[in-house]
């Protein structure tokens, strides 16, 4: 198995982790922060510019899960696609709760 499989999946996880909340954000018709923004990441997007993004976000995802056409989930390709999606979400949890809440306690 290659390894630039493996980084495929992986950023197809990452990419699958990052459509969840701008999909779910702009079906229920909430403005989130997409990089079309101004400024890009902070400022936010309309709900249809959240579905557009997700829905590519997905797409993207969808097809370098793919990658080699070998996808397994509980195989090695499962466990990088998997890492990819989880270390998004955090990600992402992390930098929009920060456009969400007031200065963190000690700074």
């Amino acid at each position: 198995m290659p390894f630039l499989h493996l980084v495929a999946w992986f950023f197809g996880g990452a990419f699958l982790a990052n459509a969840v909340p701008h999909f779910v954000m702009g079906t229920i018709g909430r403005p989130f922060p997409t990089p079309f923004a101004s400024p890009p990441g902070k400022g936010e997007s309309s709900a249809v510019v959240n579905v557009l993004w997700g829905f590519a976000n997905l797409v993207v995802g969808l097809a370098l899960a793919r990658a080699g056409d070998q996808w397994q989930p509980f195989a090695v390709s499962g466990v990088a696609t998997g890492a990819g999606f989880l270390l998004m979400a955090i990600f992402v949890a992390v930098h929009f709760s920060r456009n969400y809440q007031g200065p963190t306690r000690g700074s």
